[in-house]
């Protein structure tokens, strides 16, 4: 018997670096993932990658997922890990996500391979926490929930409006009219070698002070005295304010406001959490600067990756931009068998 499980990436429209604050995201599932097809006849996990060098060849009782070669294979032995299956897996991964450009590349695989070795009888957040904890052993990256629930709870046609700290999910359908893009700014990023972990350090200082970040408001965030955590705490405390406005004005069709407020998340993200870089900045400016586009941002963590945009539908993109997707919101991560 053949298992093939898929998982697709994920774009977060807003709502970045909130989500390990308990607080707001209005991400998607988009139409490249990572396939995972093999068989349950081993006891082992025996992987090879279309995509990426070496093969990841682990025992089921691996326990140090971080000591694992090549580095890709240390995300599968962090699900073997967590889920302890009792039997193997092997098979192979294909993926259609560019890898270290922010579209939830690693998060996928998990999901995946959780799929492909049993895990289709957790419900979405059982999936979710488990690919979550799956990262934290593979390379220690304190990330939030956003990309793995997005995966698993995806709705074609919506965005979905995550609460992080209820782990609620609620499907928000795009505009009809309206096309979301991903291009590529060409600067990869790795979350281990980034600033990430500062950033969240720097929000948990913050919190010591003013209490849970999702609570506060931005004049909350003003009275913080180290002016690098005011910065911080003003992003986060903005943009959970901004998911729910660009909530609000896909529900009203708005999408010239819609437009707006992904500006707006990418000034902070880029002035306030100093998440952006040059190569994010040129390409936002020049998805703004195209007819036919509503807004754009960096998306996911930034530091390098690719920028979000809403477009006009009917719009004839010019050819010299570095667009990788384009499309409507994808469903979640599934597996099948024959």
């Amino acid at each position: 018997m053949t298992i093939t499980a898929f998982a697709p990436g994920r774009v977060n429209l807003i709502g970045d670096h909130t989500d390990y604050t308990g607080g707001l995201a209005l991400p998607m599932a988009i139409g490249l993932g990572v396939e995972v097809t093999g068989d349950r006849s081993t006891n082992w996990v025996i992987l090879t990658s279309t995509a990426l060098d070496g093969i990841a060849e682990l025992p089921l009782d691996v326990s140090d997922a971080a000591a694992v070669s090549p580095s890709w294979a240390r995300y599968v032995a962090g699900v073997v890990a967590e889920l302890r299956p009792d039997d193997g897996l092997s098979g192979t991964v294909d993926s259609s996500l560019p890898q270290g450009r922010g579209l939830s590349s690693s998060a996928a695989l998990e999901i995946a391979v959780a799929l492909a070795l049993g895990a289709g009888s957790l419900g979405p957040e059982e999936l979710a926490e488990l690919g979550r904890r799956a990262e934290h052993r593979a390379v220690g990256v304190p990330c939030g929930i956003m990309d793995q629930l997005t995966i698993t709870s995806a709705v074609s046609g919506s965005a979905l409006r995550l609460d992080c700290r209820s782990l609620s999910v609620d499907p928000v359908p795009l505009p009809l009219g309206v096309d979301v893009v991903v291009a590529d700014s060409g600067e990869s990023r790795a979350l281990a070698r980034s600033p990430y972990a500062t950033r969240v350090a720097e929000c948990a200082r913050a919190e010591a002070e003013l209490g849970p970040l999702r609570d506060a408001s931005p004049r909350d965030a003003e009275g913080l005295a180290d002016p690098v955590l005011r910065r911080r705490a003003r992003h986060v405390t903005t943009e959970n304010g901004r998911v729910d406005a660009l909530v609000a004005a896909f529900r009203e069709g708005d999408l010239r406001h819609a437009g707006e407020l992904m500006v707006a998340s990418h000034a902070s993200l880029r002035d306030d959490y100093e998440a952006s870089s040059p190569a994010l900045d040129e390409l936002v400016s020049q998805l703004r600067g195209t007819p036919g586009i509503y807004g754009a941002r960096l998306t996911g963590a930034g530091w390098g990756g690719c920028a979000v945009a809403l477009v006009d539908a009917s719009a004839d993109l010019p050819h010299d931009l570095p667009i990788i997707w384009r499309g409507a919101p994808a469903g979640p991560a599934h597996v099948t068998m024959s």
